[in-house]
């Protein structure tokens, strides 16, 4: 049995305690939050995060579900010191410091910390790396959604006179099938994603002005086509309160010397973060036996073996799956 802790219990903290139950090999030890434990409920008992050097020892591996801006860099080498762990680290272009900051703290205290897992990086990361492998000659695609975008609705509630605020990430159908029919085509950032957005103003705001600041807003919007519905607070409670996304990772390649070649890999999630968190919880299995083995350091996805993350022992999977 690997005894499993978690770090934070907001939605990806609750999807891995779900998941946790899907996984007989695991049990949820407990669970750790910044806030006052008395007033979280969960399905194990909670500990204030200032009682996690009491756990040394006591946890195989912990799943560190923080968010990427703040919380996992300054969390991941700490507590790399004291466990194994795992999390869904995503700010692609800090990933390499983020990296040798963790594989310092972990090699130095005996132990692994995978880092990065979930969808994108993660999976897709997978599915890029080996699209580009088997396809040397082409190129590689990425496609969000349809879903939604955090970052972007949190932008877009940040804007004066809006009440609530949710913006859907929309690859361009047109853009996926030229991909797909091999065309290789140049993509501009406009030409990939719509951006589509659902508001709920507040009392007196103005409709025209909040749309303008969205649609201009650089970073987010001012490089997509943006369209903001302006709708009722009882509309945006009944149909945008869950979290669904997804997407696609395509290669067009050439090989001989005229054939071409299509590798895709697509998700469609219901829940991001119940999809994340399930995929945390795999390689939270990785961890535990890379541990075992005394492969100390920090991971990523292309370090782990596929045959790590399955409850099945090899037999059984060259058996069933191979």
């Amino acid at each position: 049995m690997i005894r499993v802790g978690i770090v934070g219990l907001g939605n990806l903290g609750k999807g891995v305690e779900m998941s946790l139950k899907q996984n007989p090999d695991m049990e949820l030890v407990g669970v750790f939050t910044r806030r006052d434990p008395a007033g979280v409920t969960a399905g194990a008992p909670v500990y204030s995060i200032s009682q996690l050097n009491d756990f040394a020892g006591k946890i195989d591996v912990m799943i560190l579900c923080g968010g990427s801006a703040t919380d996992l860099p300054e969390q991941g080498p700490v507590l790399a010191k004291l466990f194994n762990t795992v999390d869904s680290f995503d700010t692609h272009a800090k990933i390499p410091e983020y990296y040798a900051a963790v594989d310092a703290a972990a090699a130095q205290s005996n132990h692994v910390s995978i880092i990065s897992t979930g969808w994108d990086p993660g999976l897709f990361s997978l599915n890029r790396l080996l699209a580009e492998a088997v396809l040397p000659e082409g190129n590689e695609y990425t496609f969000w959604g349809r879903g939604v975008s955090q970052g972007h609705s949190d932008a877009i509630r940040r804007v004066a006179g809006v009440k609530r605020g949710v913006q859907y990430t929309i690859p361009v159908e047109e853009a996926v099938n030229r991909v797909r029919g091999g065309e290789n085509p140049e993509l501009t950032t406009r030409q990939k994603h719509l951006r589509e957005c659902f508001v709920v103003l507040e009392d007196g705001a103005d409709a025209e002005l909040v749309a303008q600041t969205i649609q201009n807003m650089p970073n987010y919007f001012s490089d997509y086509d943006t369209t903001v519905n302006f709708i009722s607070e009882e509309e945006f409670t009944s149909t945008h309160t869950t979290m669904p996304h997804g997407g696609m990772v395509l290669r067009s390649g050439r090989t001989g010397e005229s054939s071409t070649q299509i590798i895709e890999f697509g998700l469609k999630l219901d829940s991001n973060p119940e999809f994340t968190a399930s995929v945390l919880v795999a390689y939270a299995r990785a961890a535990a036996r890379l541990a075992a083995k005394g492969d100390f350091g920090a991971k990523t996805v292309f370090d782990i073996p596929f045959g790590l993350l399955s409850p099945k022992a090899p037999d059984e999977l060259r058996k069933n799956l191979l």
